[in-house]
């Protein structure tokens, strides 16, 4: 079975639609001729009808050229102990950043006024609290 039969899908009449995209963006096609090959595109049934689209395009891969490659999974946070880090210790750490700015913000505002005002910032250590709490107590995994 040639390209002339082999019926081309969605994804592939979607990843040609995407390289005349930025192709127009970048300024290769002008958007008279981006419309023009975009309708043949979505009209194409086989690859033969998708392989003249993208040849002049500087900087493009004719379809029948091009090759896909897997993807691959990202890697996940470990930790010391070569465990995946999930839960609270993931926000934990920067939280408590949170709570630093807000109480060094309390504090100026302290000074500034020439006075002790109420400690505000005491509720936004709850939810640090709570995680804390949760890490160390929470017995999940164990």
């Amino acid at each position: 079975m040639g390209r002339e039969q082999m019926r081309a899908g969605d994804g592939d009449r979607k990843a040609v639609a995407e390289q005349l995209k930025s192709a127009l963006d970048e300024g290769r096609l002008d958007l008279h001729e981006y419309d023009e090959r975009l309708q043949r595109t979505y009209a194409a049934k086989t690859y033969a009808d998708l392989d003249g689209l993208l040849d002049d395009l500087p900087g493009t891969v004719p379809v029948q050229h091009s090759q896909i490659q897997p993807a691959t999974a990202p890697a996940s946070p470990l930790t010391a102990k070569g465990q995946e880090r999930s839960g609270p210790a993931q926000w934990v750490g920067p939280y408590a950043g949170v709570v630093l700015v807000c109480t060094l913000i309390w504090l100026v505002s302290s000074v500034a006024s020439g006075e002790l005002l109420y400690f505000w910032p005491v509720w936004t250590l709850i939810p640090l609290i709570l995680g804390f709490f949760g890490q160390r107590f929470g017995g999940r995994g164990r």
